[in-house]
């Protein structure tokens, strides 16, 4: 079971960039479709961003499409997320994730990190 470690939030103003990791071990970001989701209180984890386990396919919620790029590097084993321009509405808890998959028409995953909070300051 692969276990997975972000790293890189924080505050950050409107605008702003902010680059998030997620190191994996017990696996390796190569074999997994990976992804990103985030959280706010009081609302489901929604998706963000997902990048096949050959890194030749991204794909993006509506919302961050433009503005955020995922990537991997399988050397170092860890995922990224690059956010730039962001909004105040993209402060949430970001999660990374591991067997990302569609279900039902919503993307969902088998394993999780334990989350790094983002904030954006208006």
């Amino acid at each position: 079971q692969v276990q997975l470690v972000e790293s890189g939030g924080g505050l950050v103003q409107a605008g702003g960039s902010l680059r998030l990791s997620c190191a994996a071990s017990g696996g390796t970001v190569s074999s997994y479709r990976m992804g990103w989701f985030r959280q706010t209180p009081g609302k489901e984890r929604e998706f963000v961003a997902h990048i096949a386990w050959s890194g030749g396919f991204t794909y993006y919620a509506d919302s961050v499409r433009g503005r955020f790029t995922i990537s991997k590097d399988n050397a170092k084993n860890t995922v990224y997320l690059q956010m730039n321009s962001v909004k105040p509405e993209d402060t949430a808890l970001y999660y990374c994730a591991a067997n990302v998959t569609l279900v039902r028409g919503k993307f969902a995953a088998s394993t999780w990190g334990q989350g790094t909070q983002v904030t954006v300051s208006s």
